[in-house]
Formats: C-alpha cells, sequence, structure tokens
C-alpha cells in the first residue's frame, strides 16, 4: 500500500510529447520532379552520343562491320543508362533525400496551410506600416529567397543609376564640345573662303597690270623710234 501511495501510477505521470509521424517514402512532388529532370538529362546525353557520333570515331569498323559496330554501340547506350540510374538511386539512398524532400514538401504545405487560414481569418499582427506582419518560417523559398536578394539588387540598382547618369552627363558634355568645335571649324572655314577670295582679286590685279605696263612699254619705244626718226 505504502508503495503505491509513494509512487504515482502511470497514469498520473504527464505523457511523453507524441512521436512525430513518420516521413512517407514514398516519392512526393519534388522527388517526383527531381526524377524527372534526371530522366531527360539522361535522355538527352544519350542522344548526344548517336550511331552516327559513335561510328565517327571507329571509321574503319563502321566501313567494314557496321551491325555489329551498332550492336557494341546499343551495348554500350544500355549499359550507361543502367549504370546511370543505378547511381543515381544510390545517391537518393545515400543522402536520404526521397524522406527529406517529402519532409519539405510537408513543411511547405503547412506553412501554405497556416498563410491561408491567416489570411481567411483576417488576423496577424501588424508591422509599423498598418501591413500585416507575416512569420519567415511561414513563406514559401522563393519569396524568402527575394526577400533576401531584393536589398542588394536595389543597392547595386542605384550604383548602376548613379554610374548612368554620370555617363549621361558626361556624353551632353562631349556633344556640346563637339557643336562648340564644329561651329569653330565652320568660322575658319569662311574666313579662309574669304582669304581665298581676297589672294584671287590680288592676283587678278596684278595680271591687269602685267598687261598694261606691257603696253606702255610698248608705247614709250615706239615714241622714242618716232623721236630719232624725226631727228634725222
Amino acid at each position: 500500500m505504502a508503495s503505491e501511495t509513494n509512487n504515482p501510477s502511470r497514469e498520473d505521470q504527464s505523457p511523453s510529447p507524441p512521436p512525430q509521424p513518420p516521413i512517407a517514402q514514398t516519392p512526393g512532388p519534388r522527388v517526383t520532379r527531381l526524377q524527372e529532370i534526371y530522366a531527360q538529362a539522361l535522355a538527352r546525353t544519350l542522344r548526344a552520343n548517336s550511331y552516327a557520333n559513335f561510328a565517327a570515331c571507329f571509321p574503319t569498323p563502321a566501313k567494314h562491320v557496321p551491325a555489329s559496330l551498332e550492336n557494341v554501340w546499343r551495348q554500350l547506350n544500355a549499359k550507361l543508362e543502367e549504370s546511370a540510374k543505378a547511381e543515381f538511386e544510390e545517391i537518393l539512398v545515400e543522402r536520404d533525400a526521397i524522406a527529406q524532400l517529402n519532409e519539405l514538401d510537408r513543411l511547405v504545405g503547412e506553412a501554405r496551410a497556416r498563410r491561408e487560414a491567416e489570411a481567411t481569418a483576417g488576423g496577424g499582427d501588424t508591422d509599423m506600416d498598418g501591413g500585416e506582419k507575416i512569420p519567415p518560417h511561414t513563406l514559401p523559398p522563393d519569396e524568402l529567397f527575394r526577400a533576401h536578394l531584393t536589398p542588394q539588387l536595389e543597392k547595386t540598382k542605384a550604383v548602376l543609376d548613379g554610374k548612368i547618369q554620370i555617363t549621361e552627363t558626361e556624353n551632353l558634355e562631349l556633344a556640346q564640345r563637339v557643336q562648340a568645335q564644329r561651329a569653330e571649324i565652320e568660322r575658319l572655314l569662311a574666313g579662309l573662303e574669304t582669304v581665298v577670295a581676297d589672294v584671287e582679286g590680288a592676283a587678278a590685279a596684278a595680271t591687269e597690270y602685267g598687261c598694261e605696263n606691257n603696253l606702255r612699254k610698248d608705247a614709250m619705244q615706239m615714241d622714242e623710234e618716232v623721236k630719232a626718226v624725226s631727228e634725222q
């Protein structure tokens, strides 16, 4: 009786926390998608190892025993496909990938259900701006990724905007300098045309003066000859 009084029964003891539900080993959505992606990649790899490419590496057997070479090629591709699939399955088992990805599916599903329930109930805390504050662990991976990446992208965008603004200012100054140089060139060309016109006028005047000077010399010579005849 004393032992029964001093020792509480099992029913009076606090029960231990319930065990976590076992993680299903049946491939879930993410495991299925991973297997599909791997199968597609393997199929593309095998297609790249076509018989034409394989035969190009062995031209002599391809010419003399093409059937045998094609049989070797088929066996090689089959062995490669079998080995690749076996290694992939071994990696899934070693890394416990099926259980881990199924657990991720479960967590994401719970987070989405919790978020939808909070949105439906209209509850949740509000932040300083009056918006609803959502716990980070309830967000899906893509939103968490954007939340971490957005500040860095905004900072990079601000730096790039500053560089673009500086470049635009430099381009504007360069355009103004080019326009000023173009105006100066046009002014110099106009002055050069004036100088050329003056030189051409001077050359014409010099030519005319030279003709008149020759006529004067001829007239003076004729006067001297007339004077010499009259004196005789």
